[in-house]
């Protein structure tokens, strides 16, 4: 069985022969990891999930899956929060953004968090993420393709704007450029623009490709179940409704 990948806007653009050999599910919500348990998956890869239209992926069904002999990694967005948090347990984080966050370089959610487009679109990114901002001011100052200034600059108006409205249009605006240097900028970020969460996503399903099982530091036995895990399982059980109306 393939292992799951649960993804969205950090992949959008990705080769499709990059997702090939997983089974590509939509950013992971509360519940979504008892699912795929109950589907008998083995491997489980988190890169994005949903934080304020539903209830997030919970940290309690992850260590269920653990317990349960379950691989599961994390990467880019969502996923490296979890495995950040989740680390000790035995869930395993991979690329920069997950060192970030577990070393306590990155303290914030925020700062992987973007607004995007309905699955029908293929969830594309319309903002962009901070770690994104940083990675490409990076790119753009590795290239000298910006004077001393303007890095600072560019990273302060990009940290000053909520996710919602961090684009690079906006970042310009409010770093306050004339208007030769913030055409010039423009230009080059058409051709430099990089996406860390992107690279760590890919890095992430390269290795779920990979033969071989993550050991887990948690075990059933040792699971402290709950209430409320309890009831999630039961809900995740329960027939979905047949027939009627409703609204």
């Amino acid at each position: 069985m393939k292992a799951v990948v649960f993804a969205g806007p950090s992949i959008c653009g990705m080769e499709k022969g990059d997702l090939a050999e997983v089974d590509l599910r939509p950013p992971a919500a509360c519940g979504d990891i008892l699912r795929a348990c109950r589907d008998g998956v083995s491997r489980i890869g988190i890169v994005d999930g949903v934080f304020e239209s539903c209830p997030s992926v919970w940290h309690k069904e992850i260590l269920f899956a653990l317990a349960l002999g379950v691989e599961v990694s994390g990467a880019a967005s969502m996923g490296a929060l979890r495995a950040a948090e989740c680390h000790r347990f035995g869930m395993q984080g991979v690329g920069v953004i997950f060192e970030q966050y577990l070393s306590g370089q990155r303290i914030a959610d925020a700062d992987v968090a973007v607004l995007h487009a309905p699955p029908e679109l293929a969830y594309r990114p319309l903002t962009v993420a901070l770690v994104d901002v940083e990675a490409t001011i990076a790119q753009l100052s590795g290239l000298k393709l910006l004077v001393a200034s303007q890095a600072p600059a560019l990273l302060a108006a990009a940290r000053v704007l909520h996710f919602k409205e961090r684009t690079w249009s906006r970042i310009l605006d409010v770093a306050g450029f004339d208007q030769r240097a913030t055409e010039m900028l423009a230009r080059n970020l058409q051709s430099h623009t990089v996406s860390q969460k992107t690279l760590d996503a890919k890095e992430l399903i390269k290795r779920l490709g990979m033969a071989g099982t993550a050991p887990h530091a948690i075990t059933a036995a040792q699971l402290n179940r709950t209430i409320y895990l309890d009831t999630l399982q039961a809900t995740i059980a329960a027939p979905a409704p047949v027939g009627g109306l409703g609204k």
